[in-house]
């Protein structure tokens, strides 16, 4: 039986708070780009860490240092001859970055080197980003004779229409620099620095209450659907229900009490 050319890792790392559940993407002989059955193996990692309640936030990064992720496999796509094919392989790609913004606590993409094609509709699905200066982004597709579809459709709310047409329609790649003034990264360090910066996003995401969190996740998905009075309606229910958990009591009293001292 032949060996798959790539793997995927979840590595989960105990903390006081919770787990940091850290995703390693690992194809890094070929810039690790994706195929459908690394696509299968992504998507169930996300899946089973959905399903874990002491998971707190989801680090997703390529083996490697010089890809997240390189784009969808070259060799897979111009195999795709009909409609049916293509829907279904595309639709794939959709199904992986619909788990990723499924999984109910926070994901961050360390982008190190290439971040192109799927690779840059899976990091749009995460919802936070923090690349090394070395880093680039762009979606080739339309030079070599598709569109970029699925959750390329994220990036115009990330980085509006104008950035988006040069992305799509020129397809020209960007760095990382660029990337962060547009909006589409959080944050630009060394290389030296990225695990140190990854860390101290995760640290704060566990400085908030967990359930609290994941609330706040649940709701801002709502809010992408909603109009403006029906997603204020959306947070007034959020709020109401999250102080049957308790945790705002525990946490206020906290405060309070440090605050006395």
């Amino acid at each position: 039986m032949t060996q798959p050319e790539h793997k995927v890792e979840i590595v989960r790392e105990r903390r006081p708070q919770g787990v940091v559940a850290h995703v390693v993407y690992d194809n890094s002989k070929r810039l690790n780009i994706v195929n459908p059955p690394a696509i299968d193996d992504l998507i169930a990692a996300f899946t089973t860490l959905s399903a874990e309640d002491d998971v707190r936030v989801v680090v997703l990064s390529g083996a490697g240092g010089k890809a997240l992720i390189g784009g969808a496999d070259i060799r897979h796509m111009v195999t795709l001859k009909t409609p049916e094919a293509a829907r279904a392989f595309i639709t794939h790609v959709h199904l992986l970055c619909q788990a990723i913004r499924d999984c109910p606590v926070p994901v961050i993409a360390r982008c190190e080197g290439y971040t192109l094609g799927a690779g840059l509709e899976v990091a749009a699905a995460c919802d936070m980003r923090i690349a090394t200066e070395s880093a680039s982004f762009g979606m080739p597709e339309v030079r070599v004779g598709v569109p970029s579809v699925v959750e390329a459709a994220l990036l115009p709310r990330l980085i509006g229409w104008g950035r988006t047409s040069v992305l799509l329609m020129a397809a020209d790649n960007i760095g990382a620099r660029t990337a962060e003034a547009w909006g589409l990264v959080e944050r630009v360090v060394k290389t030296s620095e990225i695990g140190q910066a990854v860390d101290a996003l995760v640290h704060s995401i566990l400085e908030g209450a967990p359930r609290a969190v994941r609330e706040q996740k649940a709701l801002m998905r709502r809010w992408e659907t909603l109009p403006l009075a029906q997603a204020i309606e959306a947070g007034i229910d959020s709020f109401a229900r999250t102080v049957t958990t308790g945790e705002h009591t525990e946490r206020m009293g906290a405060f309070m009490n440090r605050k006395r001292g």
